[in-house]
C-alpha cells in the first residue's frame, strides 16, 4: 500500500511539473502568466507559439479563428505526396493545366518545363512555386480532384477539424484553417525528413522548358539569414491571406511551433518572428521551465 501511495505522489509530482502553464490574457493575447508582462504586441492577427514536445501554448492570438492559409497549403501538398509513395524521380511536365486562372500570378515555369517530382516538391516547398504544387496534384493518381479529396482526409486524420483545402497552391481563397490546426500540420510535417530538407534548402537552379537556368532561392527571409535554427518552414501571401508563416524551430533548447497569419505589411511576419524569439531568449528561466 505503501509502495502504491509513493509511486501514486511520484505520478503526481511528474504531472505537475509538465502540467500546461497558467495563461493570461493581456490586450487579447494569451500568454504564459509568468511572462505576460514582457509580451510582445504582434502585427499578425493570428498568433500560435506551442512547445512542440507538449503541445502547451507559450502564446495564442486569435488562434482559434479560421482564416485563408495561402501557401502554407503546400506542406499539406507535400505530406500527400509522400504518403502516395510516388516515384521521385519520374518526369512531369509543365502544361496548360497548371497557368493560375484564378489569381492570374506569374510562374517562371514555362509550359513544356520537364522536372522529377523531387524537383517539383522541392520548389514547391522552398520557394512556393505554384504551378510546381499544381503539376504535383495533377500527377497525382486519379488527378487533382483526387488529390485535393486526399488532403482534405489527411487533414481530418490529424485532427484539424477547422480546416478544408480546395487545392494544392494555396491560390484558391477558400483554403482556410485556424492557427491551432496549422499548428498540428506543422507537427505532423516535420516528421517528413524531406519536407524538413526541402522547406529549409537556401537554393536551387532548374532548366526551363527554353533551356534557360533559372535560379530560386528560398521565400523565408529568415531561412536566408541564417541565423535560426530552422527545421522546418512555410511561408504563404495572398491579397487575401495577408503575409503567413509557420515554422518549427529550436529556441534556446526548446523546439517551437510558430504560426502567425494575417501580417499586414512584407516585413510584419519576420518582425513578429524576432519578437517572439527575442521575447523568449530574454526570460528562458520562465518559458523553459514551462516544458
Amino acid at each position: 500500500m505503501l509502495k502504491f501511495f509513493a509511486g501514486w505522489l511520484l505520478s503526481a509530482a511528474v504531472a505537475t511539473a509538465f502540467a500546461a502553464p497558467a495563461l493570461t490574457e493581456v490586450h487579447g493575447v494569451k500568454v504564459a502568466t509568468q511572462m505576460a508582462s514582457q509580451a510582445p504586441l504582434l502585427s499578425s492577427h493570428s498568433v500560435l507559439v506551442m512547445n512542440s514536445q507538449t503541445g502547451e501554448p507559450l502564446y495564442e492570438k486569435n488562434a482559434h479563428q479560421r482564416l485563408p492559409i495561402a501557401s502554407i497549403t503546400k506542406l499539406m501538398t507535400a505530406m500527400v505526396v509522400l504518403d502516395a509513395d510516388l516515384d521521385l524521380n519520374e518526369a512531369v511536365t509543365i502544361s496548360d493545366a497548371e497557368i493560375d486562372r484564378l489569381k492570374n500570378t506569374h510562374s517562371r515555369l514555362a509550359i513544356g518545363t520537364t522536372l522529377t517530382r523531387r524537383e517539383l516538391l522541392l520548389l514547391a516547398l522552398m520557394s512556393s512555386e505554384n504551378r510546381a504544387a499544381a503539376a504535383l496534384a495533377r500527377s497525382y493518381p486519379g488527378g487533382t480532384d483526387a488529390f485535393v479529396a486526399r488532403m482534405n482526409r489527411k487533414a481530418r486524420a490529424l485532427g484539424m477539424r477547422d480546416t478544408v483545402f480546395y487545392d494544392a497552391t494555396g491560390l484558391n481563397v477558400r483554403n482556410s484553417a485556424t492557427a491551432a490546426d496549422l499548428a498540428l500540420m506543422v507537427k505532423a510535417a516535420n516528421g517528413y525528413p524531406l519536407i524538413r530538407q526541402y522547406s529549409t534548402a537556401q537554393h536551387h537552379a532548374v532548366y526551363s522548358g527554353a533551356n534557360r537556368l533559372l535560379q530560386y532561392k528560398n521565400s523565408n527571409a529568415l531561412v536566408r539569414e541564417g541565423e535560426w535554427d530552422i527545421g522546418l518552414q512555410k511561408t504563404g501571401y495572398i491579397q487575401e491571406a495577408g503575409r503567413c508563416l509557420v515554422m518549427h524551430a529550436t529556441v534556446g533548447a526548446q523546439p517551437l511551433v510558430i504560426v502567425l497569419l494575417a501580417a499586414g505589411n512584407p516585413a510584419a511576419r519576420i518582425n513578429d518572428a524576432k519578437a517572439i524569439r527575442h521575447w523568449l531568449e530574454s526570460q528562458p528561466g520562465h518559458w523553459l521551465a514551462a516544458g
